[in-house]
């Protein structure tokens, strides 16, 4: 399988995931139809399905074009079904779907909603979490609470080191300026810093990141560090306070 990022708005990835032999494809979280439409049609794809993460009109606003152009299932999460237009096929938690012979995970991931998922290719070693985890970052809460983000990113951070990420966002480089401020010393930090802003300047996606650099560099995943916590002067604060109190910093960052 072809992993494809296509921009969208002003900052989203989709993704279309492609079966290289029977051309068959599906998208993951369509902001907008027309970027998908226009690589569908350049590479001749036949879309099956539609996947979103969770309902925010930035992820699902493509749906309905899609799926009326190409005759797609619309794929999430089943507490989502009243929120997520034109869903077809409902989701569990802990489910294996499956899509052109490869198995993907699906697990419930509450927190920047309260029935947001992700989808983890197993055979592509990829994983597919929206607002949930970012590039060297994590999404705002919307709907869940500080605890229910921790475990969902427990869940994450517990898939396999060189599992690929990717992302719902362009926010990379906001992302590691703000792990600089908080971890000042940390050279690769700034190494990781350098390196993907010349990416962007070359108009280059930061995506995909690997598990194995978030739990090095991403304080979002630190909350059980404790000698990380300690070296930034946050040491005294449990798991949740300690999310808690970067996850403000940043929302004022």
């Amino acid at each position: 399988m072809d992993i494809h990022i296509i921009p969208c708005l002003k900052d989203n990835y989709a993704y279309i995931v492609e079966n290289k032999k029977t051309k068959n494809a599906c998208v993951i979280d369509p902001s907008e139809a027309e970027p998908v439409i226009n690589f569908l049609k350049n590479n001749k794809l036949n879309l099956k399905y539609i996947l979103n993460t969770h309902h925010h009109a930035d992820h699902i606003g493509g749906n309905l074009e899609l799926k009326k152009k190409f005759n797609s299932q619309i794929l999430g999460f089943e507490k989502d079904k009243n929120r997520i237009p034109g869903i077809d096929i409902f989701l569990n938690d802990k489910q294996i779907w499956n899509f052109e012979g490869s198995d993907v995970l699906i697990e419930h991931v509450p927190g920047h909603t309260s029935a947001h998922i992700f989808y983890y290719f197993k055979n592509e070693e990829s994983v597919f979490t929206g607002d949930t985890l970012f590039s060297f970052g994590c999404g705002r809460l919307f709907e869940g609470s500080y605890l229910e983000m921790v475990n969902s990113l427990k869940k994450i951070r517990s898939l396999p080191l060189k599992t690929k990420i990717f992302c719902g966002h362009e926010y990379t480089i906001n992302n590691l300026k703000f792990c600089m401020e908080l971890d000042k010393n940390n050279s690769e930090l700034k190494e990781k810093y350098n390196q993907i802003s010349k990416n962007i300047k070359n108009k280059l996606p930061s995506v995909p990141s690997t598990l194995g650099d978030e739990i090095r560099l991403n304080i979002f995943l630190k909350f059980d560090d404790l000698n990380f916590k300690k070296r930034i002067g946050l040491g005294d604060l449990n798991e949740v306070d300690f999310f808690k109190k970067i996850r403000d910093l940043k929302d004022n960052f």
